[in-house]
């Protein structure tokens, strides 16, 4: 059943799974949803080991409401936060391209505030500072456009729509960039990548890995995955990666 939590001015659609703790939190990609291939493997598992999951689509995403051209790295935060305060006791963060920075840029917020109940991590494929990332893979004349105009359209490869990427997120991107320093979650970090993927290429993770230097950090190359990683085989890997940071 859905529920909605008003975030600003924005109904933000909430799923969850009642369960015991620690409890799993899923935050998805760029123009995904909460009924994706991964997210619905993560309530499955839940489901099979009793935990608690909580599931949410950002503004302009899924089943919440808000523009999708408003939406910015700042308000996405402020909504998964908001999410994330209605959870109650430890929880996993579990985390898929964009929603990696975003669960990254969580912990962070929560440890400021004093809040340790995040007890792990697992990043799928993760965008960390994903608007950089966009802009460098961004080609000249489409970086043109986006200082014209203010927006550009790339063609998907995910979906028939063209990706409309506005210059008001790449700018507040900005402000919550995490390379160039150590990130520091407090807890253990599950890392998994496709050699293969052509969005957030291996090496972006790999410069993540350098950055996390406080904490135990797991990284799995899958020398076949590409960006989706939703084959059965991959929601396979994705399940022991969260077995593995249960506390027993």
């Amino acid at each position: 059943m859905i529920e909605f939590l008003t975030v600003g001015d924005r109904p933000i659609a909430i799923e969850r799974r009642p369960g015991r703790q620690p409890g799993l939190v899923w935050l998805g990609g760029f123009r995904s949803d909460m009924t994706g291939a991964k997210a619905s493997a993560v309530d499955q598992f839940g489901a099979e080991h009793g935990l608690a999951v909580t599931r949410f689509d950002y503004s302009g995403h899924g089943q919440s409401g808000g523009d999708f051209n408003f939406g910015t790295i700042s308000r996405w935060l402020e909504e998964s936060l908001e999410v994330f305060d209605t959870t109650a006791g430890p929880q996993i963060l579990i985390g898929s391209s964009m929603g990696g920075w975003l669960a990254l840029l969580v912990i962070r917020a929560l440890r400021q505030r004093g809040i340790e109940r995040v007890i792990g991590l697992v990043l799928i494929a993760p965008a960390t500072d994903m608007t950089e990332l966009m802009l460098a893979q961004m080609p000249k004349k489409y970086r043109k456009l986006l200082d014209q105009q203010g927006f550009v359209e790339e063609p998907s490869a995910y979906s028939p729509e063209p990706y409309r990427i506005n210059a008001t997120l790449i700018e507040d991107g900005k402000h919550h960039l995490l390379f160039g320093r150590a990130i520091e979650t407090g807890c253990p970090v599950t890392i998994l990548q496709g050699a293969r993927d052509k969005d957030v290429p291996k090496e972006h993770a790999l410069k993540l890995v350098q950055h996390l230097v406080t904490d135990p950090v797991t990284l799995t190359l899958i020398p076949d995955g590409d960006h989706r990683l939703s084959r059965p085989e991959d929601l396979a890997l994705l399940a022991r990666s969260i077995e593995g940071l249960l506390v027993e």
